[in-house]
């Protein structure tokens, strides 16, 4: 790591052993290293927040677009009238 900057942070006891006993296992070098690895996850998964963020308001603006909603139960209710009506007109 070229440059680094020292912080403090305060973490519940609990949280401190398990840094611990992961660097203890050598499952990680150091309480830093567990803390950056925590740091990278917590950034992905706000990355990921925005980006589904994001995606919903596309989805949002093209429902809006397509014009006024209709009621799923009226439409499945046509749909099944109509598949109906063809099956009858073909027996």
């Amino acid at each position: 790591m070229s440059s680094v900057e020292k912080i403090s942070v305060a973490v519940t006891p609990e949280m401190a052993a398990e840094m611990r006993t992961v660097v203890e296992t050598g499952e990680y070098a150091s309480t830093s290293e567990v803390v950056r690895d925590a740091l990278r996850e917590w950034r992905l998964r706000r990355e990921e927040r925005i980006h589904a963020r994001d995606e919903l308001g596309r989805l949002w603006d093209i429902g809006i677009a397509s014009g006024p909603s209709v009621d799923g139960e009226e439409a499945f209710a046509k749909l099944r009238e109509r598949l109906s009506s063809r099956i009858a007109k073909r027996a």
